[in-house]
Order: C-alpha cells, then structure tokens, then sequence
C-alpha cells in the first residue's frame, strides 16, 4: 500500500513521456514527474520517495523532502490565506492546508504556528490543524520516568514550556529547570522526571540524579577552554550569572566544578576558575 503524506519505498515499474510509474508490492502504482527523475535508474530497481497529491487531488511522488510528515508536529509558517483557510509551506510545490475549522484561532500570513499533518479519511486529503490536543493523549502512556524522549517545545505557559512527547504526549518543562534559551518549535531531547497520579508529565532538559555530574563538569570545562582557561565564577556567585554563562543551575555547578577539583583539571580562586595547565 503506498502511504500518503509519507515516505515509501517503490518499485521502478516503467518510464513514459511524463515520468517514472512506481509501484508497491500490492499492485498499486503512482506517478514521479520527470523533473523528479534522478539521472540514472534501473527499472526493477528501488527508490525512496515522499508521496502526496497534486494540485489536482491526485497521488504523486517527489524527491523533495517536506517539512513535515503524516503523524508529525512541526512548527510551519503561513504563506497564504484565502476563502478555503491557511497555506503552509512545507518545502513542497503544492502548500499544506489548515481548513478554518482546524485553527485554533485565525491564522494570520507570515506568523508561524506549531500544527500536525494527517491524512483527513473523509476527503483524502492532506491537511493539517493546530488544534493540537485532538492529537495528543496522556491516557495510555507510552513512556516511563527516566526514559529519554524526543521533545518538541510547543508554547511558554505560566508554570513553564509545554512539550510534545515523541509525538504522541504532552508534558511541561519547568521554568526553574530551563538552562538555556527556548522557542517555540524548538527540537530537543529530554528526559522523563515525574508522571503524576492524573498522567500528567514532567520532563527534565537535563539527565537525572548523579548522571547531572559529568556532563556539567564537561559543560563547564569546555566553556573554560573557550575562554582562555579562566571564568569569574566561583562557589558564591550569583545563580543568575552561572545561568547566564553555562546555561545551568549554581547546585549542578558547584557539583560539576567539585568534579573537576577532585580530577586536578581547575584551580579555584577568589577571583573564579583556572584550568590547571
């Protein structure tokens, strides 16, 4: 069965005047346009393509590579806006569509938004919706606390940054625990902390418990090294400052350049740090 709104791997089937006809395992065939033809190809062989439908609503194939696929949340932007809704560019010719019925509130041109693709059963079509919480489910829960989960961030909140969890989950990073700058539609990864009696979720940007130890040193060693192997800061600094310059929490710090005391790597001073030469 070849999937739209995802990538497939396709039979060479035969070449005609508009392009290659490619085809899965079941007898289904589809379409890559001549300009999409690679310069050499074997019929019998195989090649990966992204499939989607046309200008025409008709299943095609591409070797350009979308921003987003089926089953996927992305940060898109807007690139027009008519009577049939929002059109996002997803680095294909035809733009993706966000029927009005699927915004949260109207999306205005140029403006970025986190959305979802899916593949609309009623009409067939590809579509996308920013109605995010229609996607996102903490009843059967997929993850477990102290595992490492893919994270995209979706909006600040009041406590912290809402997350989506491996593309399935929503959690919430803590202001208290960010150690460096964010945005909306950044890509990271993080780590289960909490799952919370209601399944709702904390998740930590940073590795758990002692694991926290190393790389601080590391962070804080190679921020040294960048800077001439000297830093103004020491066990009494102010937190914001460690915050600002290593992106972590004075506790991880002082633990991190504890590490490094012990190792003989640093000297510590009034004045800050040295590495040790």
């Amino acid at each position: 069965m070849i999937k739209l709104g995802n990538y497939n791997t396709l039979e060479i089937l035969r070449h005609t005047s508009v392009g290659l006809f490619l085809g899965d395992t079941t007898g289904n065939d589809i379409l890559l346009p001549n300009k999409y033809v690679p310069e050499d190809y074997e019929i019998g062989a195989t090649i990966e393509v992204f499939c989607y439908l046309d200008y025409d609503e008709r299943p095609v194939a591409t070797n350009l590579e979308p921003a987003i696929v089926v089953g996927e949340f992305k940060l898109l932007q807007v690139v027009d806006v008519n009577e049939y809704g929002a059109f996002l560019d997803w680095g294909l010719e035809k733009h993706l569509l966000v029927p009005f019925s699927e915004q949260r509130n109207k999306m205005q041109e140029r403006q970025w938004y986190i959305v979802h693709c899916y593949l609309d059963e009623k009409s067939n079509r590809l579509v996308a919706s920013n109605k995010l919480n229609k996607f996102l489910s903490n009843d059967a829960l997929t993850v477990r606390v102290r595992e490492k989960v893919d994270l995209l961030i979706s909006r600040q909140t009041d406590l912290g940054w809402e997350v989506i969890i491996n593309n399935k989950h929503k959690g919430l990073v803590y202001f208290n625990e960010v150690f460096k700058r964010l945005n909306v539609g950044d890509i990271t990864v993080g780590v289960i902390k909490t799952i919370r009696s209601d399944n709702k979720i904390d998740v930590s940007l940073q590795p758990l418990g002692t694991k926290l130890l190393e790389p601080a040193a590391n962070k804080i060693f190679e921020t040294l090294s960048e800077n001439d192997g000297f830093l103004p800061l020491h066990d009494k600094s102010d937190p914001e400052l460690i915050r600002e310059k290593l992106q972590m929490s004075k506790k991880a710090f002082k633990k991190g350049i504890g590490v490094l005391y012990k190792a003989r790597k640093i000297e510590i001073q009034e004045n800050g740090i040295y590495i040790i030469a």
